[in-house]
C-alpha cells in the first residue's frame, strides 16, 4: 500500500508552494498578465503550470515546515519579491499612460473619459489608447516571455530563503519610478510643443481677426493636429516602447540584486 510520511508531504508542498507564490505575485502585478480582463483562474493555472516546470531546477530549499513561523515568513518574502518584479514592469506602462494623459490634456481631450476595468475607475481616452499600443507592442516583441525568463532566473540570483530582504532593492525600485516618469515627459514632449505652437497661432489669429470665431474651431483644430502628430510619431514610438521594456527587464535584475 502506498503511504506518504509527513516529512515527504512537507518537502513536496514546499517545493511547489514557495516558487508558486513568487510567480503568482509577479503575474498579479505585471502588465498583460495582471490585466483584469484575464480571468483569475487562468492566472493561477498558468502560475501553477510554470511552477511545475521549474520546481525541479530551483535547487535545495530551506528544511522548514510550511506553516511554521519561518515557513510563513518565507511565503511573505516570495510574495514581496514577485510583487516588486511585477511592479517594476508596471511602472513602464504607468509612464506610457501618464504620457497619454499629458497628450490628452494638451489636445483638449481631458473630458473624454470612460470606465477602465483595469484601473477600476474613469480613465482618459488617450491614456487608454497609449496603454493598448504599449500592450500590443509588448506582446509583439515577446516581452511577456522575456519577463517570465527574467523571473525564472531570479530563483538562481535570489534563492528561496527566510533571509530579510535588502533595503537597497526598494530604493532601486523607487529610483526607477522617477526614471520612467521622465521618459513619459520625453514621449509627450513633441505633442505638447506642437500643440502649444498651434494654440499660440490660434491666439494670434483671434486677435487679428476676431470675426473668425477661434473658440469654435480651436478644439477641432487641436484634436485633429494632435491625432495627426500621433500618427506621424507611431513609427518612432514603437522602438521607444521596446527600449523602455528592455530597460524594465534589466531593472528587474537590479531590483533582485538589491534585495539580496
Amino acid at each position: 500500500m502506498f503511504s506518504v510520511t509527513y516529512e515527504q508531504l512537507n518537502v513536496w508542498l514546499t517545493a511547489f508552494l514557495w516558487p508558486f507564490v513568487r510567480i503568482l505575485a509577479m503575474m498579479a502585478t505585471a502588465p498583460a498578465f495582471g490585466d483584469k480582463s484575464l480571468p483569475t483562474r487562468v492566472k493561477i493555472g498558468l502560475a501553477g503550470f510554470i511552477t511545475l516546470i521549474i520546481a525541479p531546477t530551483i535547487g535545495a530549499l530551506p528544511q522548514v515546515t510550511v506553516f511554521s513561523a519561518q515557513g510563513v515568513w518565507i511565503i511573505v518574502n516570495q510574495f514581496l519579491i514577485g510583487a516588486a518584479l511585477g511592479f517594476t514592469m508596471q511602472l513602464v506602462f504607468g509612464a506610457i499612460q501618464a504620457a497619454g494623459d499629458i497628450m490628452g490634456m494638451s489636445m483638449g481631450l481631458g473630458f473624454a473619459t470612460f470606465f477602465d476595468p483595469h484601473a477600476a475607475g474613469s480613465t482618459d481616452v488617450m491614456s487608454r489608447y497609449m496603454n493598448m499600443l504599449a500592450i500590443l507592442t509588448f506582446l509583439a516583441v515577446d516581452g511577456h516571455l522575456q519577463v517570465l525568463s527574467a523571473l525564472i532566473q531570479t530563483f538562481q540570483a535570489l534563492p528561496v530563503s527566510a533571509n530579510v530582504l535588502g533595503a537597497n532593492g526598494w530604493r532601486v525600485l523607487a529610483g526607477w519610478g522617477s526614471t520612467v516618469i521622465s521618459a513619459a515627459l520625453l514621449l509627450s514632449l513633441p505633442i505638447v510643443t506642437a500643440l502649444l505652437i498651434t494654440n499660440l497661432a490660434l491666439g494670434i489669429l483671434n486677435r487679428a481677426a476676431p470675426q473668425i470665431g477661434v473658440f469654435q474651431v480651436g478644439l477641432p483644430v487641436t484634436v485633429i493636429t494632435g491625432l495627426l502628430l500621433i500618427q506621424l510619431m507611431l513609427p518612432n514610438m514603437m522602438p521607444f516602447f521596446v527600449r523602455l521594456f528592455e530597460s524594465g527587464i534589466d531593472q528587474m535584475g537590479r531590483v533582485v540584486a538589491g534585495l539580496r
